[in-house]
Parts: C-alpha cells; structure tokens; sequence
C-alpha cells in the first residue's frame, strides 16, 4: 500500500469532502508526512517548489540552518503515537535552535535553555511548545491571546469591585446643602436704606437659596441687629427658623436709629450670633456694616472718634480674638458686605485669625490692609487670598463689594451660601476619614465625601495619621535628565486607552457603553523617587521616568488599600471619555480654548516586582489651578490670563451634560494651562463608572446646577438646560449636534496629546501614526541596531526603542523577516489545530486507519 499525497493545507478544508473516512485517510496522511518530514532530509523544508507541507507550517529558512536527521521507522501493523503538531513544531525549533547555539549569545542560550527545562517545572507540555513559539517569533512580551486574557481579568475583577455595593450618594446633597444662615446687621441710624433693602430681599434670598438647593435642604434664617452701647435696645435677636414671613416681620420691626460715636457694638453682636441655635452642617454669618467696632486696634478712627478707644474697656469687656475662635471651632463662614473702607482694619484683623485656621481668605484690593493680608495667608497651613481659588474644605472668610446700595446683597448672599456649602461637604468627608481610620467600616455618605477633597496639592494633615515630625513630601528640585536620580524600579503591565483615532460617533460609542471605550496592553520599566512630592485626599505623586522616553511622568499610588486596578481601569476610562468630550468641545468652539486631557495608564507590578496599584501619567509644569470640582465650588477669581478659560472650563462642564441629554456631567476641572487632570463624572446611570468615588450621580449634578451662572459660552453653544432640568418631567436639551471630522491624537499611548491632522507628525516607517512635537525626536534618539536572534548567520536590524515603549511593547529579539516568518508559523499552527479539533468532534467514533482517536 502507498502512501497517500502529501496533505496540501489550501486544500485542506473543501466544503465538497464530506465523507468522514475520506477526510480521516488524508488527516492520517497529513500526519504521516509531518513526522516523515521533521526527521528526513532538510529538501522537504527548503525547496520552495515541493508540495511538502512542512514548508506550509514552518517557512524555509537559509540551507546552512538546517540538520540532517535519521527518520525513524514504523511498523504499520503495530500501534503507535503519532506526535501532535505542536510538538513537531517544538522538537523542529528547538533542533535548529540548538545547532546555532554556538553563533549565538550567552544570554540567547541561557533562555533557550531555561525555555526547555519549563516542562520539568510540571507544565503541560502543550502549553510549554505553543510558549516556545510566540516567544521564537520575537514575542518576548505578552501576546494578543495573552492581552485579550488580561482585558478578561480586569472585566471580571471589575464586577468584583461592583458587587461590593459602593455605598449610594443619595441623600448627600441634602445633608451638606442644609443651611443656618445668620444676618449680623448694623442697626444705627446711617442703616436705614439697607435695612430696608434686607427686609425687602431676604424673601427672595430664602426663595433662591431653596431652589438652588432644589427644596432638597433645609435652610433656617436668624437675624441679628446690634446698635451701640447706650441704645435700647441694644440687641435685637430672632433665632433660626424656616419661617421666613417670620424673619421678614422681625426685619420690618427694626428701626434705624442711634449710634452716637463712630465706632458700635459690633463684638456685642457677634457674641451674639455665637449663642444662636447652630444646628445645620452650612453654617454662614453676613455682616452688613459701615462702621468698625470700638477699640483702637480695630479701626485707624482719631481717639476723640471713639468712646471706648482702649481694647477691652466696652461695658461688656469683650474682646475680638476670643470671640473668632468660638466663630471658627463653630465652623462658622464669614462674610462681610462691604459698604465703605471704615471696617478695613476691622475685617483685616478678623482675617488674620481665620487665616491661622487655615479658611480660604478672599480680601478687596480696595482694603488698606491688602499687601500685609498677603503676608498674613503666606503660611503653610493658609490658603489663598483671592488667589487661583481653593476647593478645599477650609472655612470661607471674604469680604465684598456691597457699595453704597443693595442691588447686589442677594447676589452676594447666595454666592457667599453657596460656596460655603461646597466647603461644608469637604470638611464632612474629613471628618469621617478621622473616625474611619481604626479599621471601621464608613458610613454611606462618608466615602462619597472623601473624593471631594481629592486634590493633587493638598497638604499633610492629621487627618490620615501622618506625623508632622515625619518629611513625607519631599521638596527638592526637580532632576529629569538624571537617570541616577530615579531610585525604585518598577516592571508593571496593564492597560492605556486607545484614544488615538477619534470618528465622527466615536464620543456616541463611548456613552453607550464602557466597553467601547477601548483599552491597549501595556507593559512597561519605570523609574520613580522614593519620596513623593505631592498627595491628595486619596493618593501620593511621585516623580517618575519611562526607560526610553524623555518626558516627565508621574507616579499615583493610593495612600490606603482596597483599590484594585479595576479602579485605577475606571479613571482611566474616565478621562479617556473626558478626552472625546474636550476633542467635540474644541470644533464647536473653533479650536479657541483647546481644552486637553492628559493621559492616565494604569499599572500593575508583574509577579516579584513588589508593586501594587499605581498609575502613571505626564508630568505637566506650572502654577496648577482648580476650575471647579465635584460638588458646588466654581472658582470665579479673575486669573490673569486665564479669565476666559476658567469660563470655557465651566461652559465645557455644561456642555458635556448638555451634549449627554443628561447622562453624564465632567467636572471637578483642574490642571496647568489648558491641559487637565483628574477630573469627575457624574452618571445618570447608577451602573456607569460605579466603582468612582468622585461619581456622585444625579446629586453631583444638582452641586453642579447650584452654582453655575451661564456665561457666553454656553449661549454661544446653544446649551438649554439648566437647574429646573434636574427636575423637569420634559427637560429640554439641544436636539442636533454637527458631526465633527475625524481628529487624531498622538500615537504614543502614554501622551495621547490632541492634534492637528494637517500639523502631525508622520513617518513611512511608522505608518498610521502621528506624532506629537515632544514624542516625534525620540523616535530618532532611541534607535538602535539589534542582532536577530533567529538560528543562523549573524546579522542585525534597527528598531526604535521609544516606539516600541510608546505602544506598551517590549522590542523584537528578531528581524522583520524572521518576525513575518514565524507568524506565519504560528498562525498556520492555530489553523491546523483547529481543523483537527473540527476534525475530531465531528468522527467521535470513528476512525482513520482503524485506529481511534
């Protein structure tokens, strides 16, 4: 009996052979002929003309890479084992690779012998072959099969995460917007206009106050109305209720009268207001006055000017410093309407005692005392003084213009409420931190509020149980271009977003579900200092570098555990939606404002690397300013420069639920220029970007509406909704969005920089990239000539080292050529196991050549 014919793999799969025993005698003749051709002569694997199908599963190397072996014989009436494909391949490749083993390196020897002790290791021997050639074919790093596993392994590591149930945000608009809002009013006879104006506005104030915080909170009124020493009465007092008819009959009431010398009660009054009812978390105190209290220290008055010049010598024997701290340990937020400079030492003074408690500190230019309020906020532990503004949870101290009329008390006082309420759920989530740390589980709202105070600059505090004694934040100048300079290395892999390209429905694909927004493997050697620089509520930066990049990056680690890379996963999908937002954003408005988003990478140490979760993004220089955050606060200081993108940054918060119909909201903007950071969304779906604690859903949505004023921007973008939306049965959003041309971003996965299609960078050898102006040199710099490690005669390839880290890969051991041939290999490898396994289910009980499976 004769063999058959070689089986020829192009015609290996006919739809016309349908007879099992026809299909069974050419498998066995395929088989025969691989295990004839693995030990016969090298003619079978490097004439291109035979029909040998060897040549079909291994391409034909150079005649001085081949070795003559004795083919075995076999004895067709016995049974026998014939070798699977993969081992054939295996034995194949590593005969050639021990032949050429005295050509190669040291280092190529040790792994191809390393490589072939895996089977003793007790792994299946299968696996060990289809290992051995992915990684012949110069896949050192992870493979596509490999990479779709790890996608799989974060997918369900994220449902883990998801069904720990993070605790629900319901209920936290509420608890921080409920309000006690204080008048502390001048009553002498020079006040009679603005009492008036008090008492006409303050039901207008309590209706404003109610809707911007939806009737959803509470909000109580007090009043109190101070005159001087020898008025009666001299005190007048309504304590705290929701009646606001009450409070306006109790304004009505007061009269304008007395006052004698320059200077009035005003510690009388504030003393007070400290006795009120306090009871709600938002605790305000406006004070409208044209007149300083008695004392020489709080005003700069002539001694004749003042009946009680010497401190402390008023009837009541009060003094001011004690009184402001009672003010501060009630977590009172102070405000003073200005009307005239006579209170400007008095508010001066009363700053510097809030300063020391670190409140956020806003003084007029107009004040006398302004450049010596500078020096006075200048501390470590002090905040800005009208400043790029803070989202922190400090206690608000300002003073504003009120002039010499009340057209702009309700502005003011509604601004003033508003603000301190985004203070007040900061300063809520601090405090559950301090309670929370012994190992206790949070209260639902308390995680919620611990991403508020998420800010990159923040300060070491008590709070996380740091010693003050201890320099956790390091503060040295910065050394890029010392690589010696770098202590800890970090081998990691994980995941970047794929935001390279973006289509006309690209942003649409990306709200319709997360898994469009695509991610890409990567793995990468990092660099980073020991120390970090910089920390927020939540994590640490520190200074890092990649092995073949030039660039700055940065570090993030989370300061306490429970974060999995599954969260990391979800900020990164975060910005990467926050970038396709910003990239529309941009073609509506003409490119004017270009708002970018950095990109994040998160990372996961490999397996004896010693390192957990972190993420890893640009490192972007200058003075860091916060836009606004993820409840109430909207930084309205005039910045220079930057005037009209702070407007852009709160039209650009407003477009994106505008341009979501509702469904998401980005905010808590933050960055250097016009390139962001670590921003929030806001889902209306519960189950989007579950897993962030910043994602407040529709009360993030209400903190937003509570304080945003449309500007020109959004009107010039035609944006409709506003606060009454959140709670309209038929909200009304713009209907029709222009579909915007294709955009391109630059193809190094971690800079993801926007670009200009026409003024990107662009390469034959790199075809389908584009190339930002910082990225595009290191392509040149880091090139290097390689030798392949391919059995054979020596020769070397050039690849570009800062590519291949670019795209998260680790370079080639092998030359294009040998690369292109070995995937053709493994690829054809995949092929016939597949028809086999086809093969094999379909005759279960069948046979070929008699003999069964």
């Amino acid at each position: 009996m004769t063999d058959p014919p070689p089986y020829s793999l192009s015609a290996s799969i006919s739809r016309s052979s349908t007879s099992a025993t026809y299909a069974g005698s050419r498998a066995e003749a395929r088989l025969r002929s691989l295990v004839a051709d693995s030990d016969s002569s090298t003619s079978a694997l490097s004439t291109p003309s035979t029909t040998s199908t060897a040549s079909t599963f291994l391409p034909p190397y150079t005649q001085s890479r081949e070795q003559i072996v004795d083919a075995p014989s076999f004895n067709r009436d016995e049974p026998r084992t014939i070798p699977s494909i993969t081992t054939n391949l295996r034995r194949l490749r590593m005969t050639a690779a021990s032949d050429a083993s005295n050509q190669t390196s040291s280092e190529t020897r040790e792994r191809i012998e390393m490589e072939r002790d895996e089977p003793r290791r007790g792994m299946p021997q299968e696996r060990v072959a289809n290992d051995r050639l992915r990684r012949e074919a110069g896949l050192v790093g992870l493979s596509a099969a490999e990479a779709k596993l790890r996608v799989l392994e974060l997918k369900r590591e994220a449902q883990a995460a998801a069904d720990l149930k993070r605790p629900s945000a319901e209920g936290m608009f509420k608890k921080a917007c409920a309000t006690d809002l204080l008048f502390l009013m001048d009553t002498t006879g020079s006040m009679g206009s603005y009492i008036d104006a008090a008492k006409d506005q303050v039901k207008r104030i309590m209706q404003d106050l109610t809707e911007a915080f939806y009737e959803d909170a509470e909000v109580r009124i007090a009043v109190v109305g101070y005159k001087d020493h020898g008025d009666q009465p001299n005190i007048q007092f309504i304590d705290f209720t929701t009646d606001v008819d009450k409070v306006r009959s109790f304004i009505d009431k007061l009269r304008a009268t007395g006052g004698g010398d320059t200077p009035e009660d005003v510690l009388g009054g504030i003393q007070k207001a400290i006795n009120a009812s306090w009871k709600n978390q938002t605790r305000c105190v406006v004070h409208i006055a044209d007149a300083p209290p008695h004392g020489n220290i709080l005003h700069r008055l002539s001694e004749d000017a003042d009946d009680y010049y010497e401190m402390g010598t008023e009837p009541h024997k009060l003094s001011y410093k004690p009184l402001l701290k009672k003010m501060i340990g009630l977590n009172l937020n102070y405000a003073l309407l200005q009307i005239n400079c006579l209170t400007d030492t008095m508010v001066f003074k009363f700053l510097r005692e809030y300063a020391a408690a670190s409140a956020d500190c806003k003084l007029l230019k107009t004040n006398h005392h302004y450049n010596e309020a500078l020096q006075a906020v200048s501390g470590p532990r002090s905040s800005t003084l009208g400043g790029t503004g803070s989202a922190k949870g400090n206690l608000l101290f300002e003073e504003a213009q009120l002039g010499t009329t009340y057209s702009a008390l309700r502005h003011l006082v509604v601004r003033s409420v508003t603000n301190s309420a985004s203070r007040t759920a900061i300063r809520m989530s601090e405090s559950s931190s301090r309670t929370d740390e012994k190992g206790g589980y949070k209260n639902a709202l308390s995680s919620q509020l611990d991403a508020i105070g998420e800010d990159e600059d923040g300060e070491i505090n008590e709070k996380h149980g740091l010693s003050k004694r201890e320099p956790l934040l390091e503060d040295v100048e910065k050394q890029w271009g010392r690589p010696e300079w770098f202590q800890d290395k970090l081998v990691v892999e994980g995941f970047s977003p794929d935001t390279v390209v973006h289509r006309s429905g690209t942003l649409n694909d990306m709200m319709a579900q997360d898994d469009n927004i695509r991610l890409s493997v990567m793995e990468l050697t990092v660099t980073k200092r020991q120390l970090p620089f910089a920390q927020g509520a939540l994590r640490l930066a520190y200074c890092a570098k990649t092995a073949h990049s030039t660039s700055p990056y940065v570090v993030k680690s989370f300061k306490r555990d429970g974060k999995r890379l599954a969260h990391l996963a979800e900020d990164m999908r975060c910005q990467a939606l926050c970038k396709a937002f910003a990239l529309e954003f941009n073609a509506l408005t003409g490119n004017k404002y270009a708002i970018d988003f950095i990109v994040t990478t998160c990372l996961k140490g490999k397996t004896g690397s010693g390192t957990n979760y972190v993420s890893l993004e640009p490192f972007i220089e200058g003075q860091y300013v916060k836009y606004n955050n993820n409840c109430s606060y909207v930084n309205e200081e005039k910045l220079d420069d930057e005037v009209e993108f702070n407007e852009a940054a709160q039209a650009f918060s407003h477009f994106t639920y505008e341009r979501s119909w509702g469904s998401f909201l980005v905010c808590d903007l933050q960055g250097v220029g016009h390139v962001l950071t670590d921003p929030a969304i806001h889902t209306l779906d519960p189950e989007r970007f579950k897993l962030a604690d910043t994602n407040l859903g529709k009360d993030g949505f209400k903190f937003f509406f509570a304080t945003h004023v449309c500007n020109h921007i959004c009107r010039e973008l035609l944006l409709k909704s506003k606060a009454s939306t959140l709670v309209s049965e038929n909200p009304e959003f713009r209907e029709w969005w222009p579909t915007m041309d294709n955009t391109v971003c630059c193809s190094n996965k971690l800079c993801g920089k926007i670009l200009c299609a026409g003024s990107a960078n662009k390469s034959d050898r790199f075809p389908g990239c584009n190339w930002c102006d910082i990225c595009w040199p290191q392509l040149d710099a880091t090139k290097e000539r390689l030798i392949c490690v391919a059995p054979g005669t020596d020769h070397d390839f050039e690849v570009s080292r800062f590519y291949y880290e670019s795209q998260g890969k680790i370079p080639p051991r092998k030359c294009p050529e040998h690369q292109e041939r070995d995937e053709t290999v493994a690829r054809t490898a995949v092929m016939g196991g597949n028809f086999f396994g086809r093969l094999r289910s379909a005759t279960k009980k069948s046979s070929i050549s008699g003999k069964a499976w």
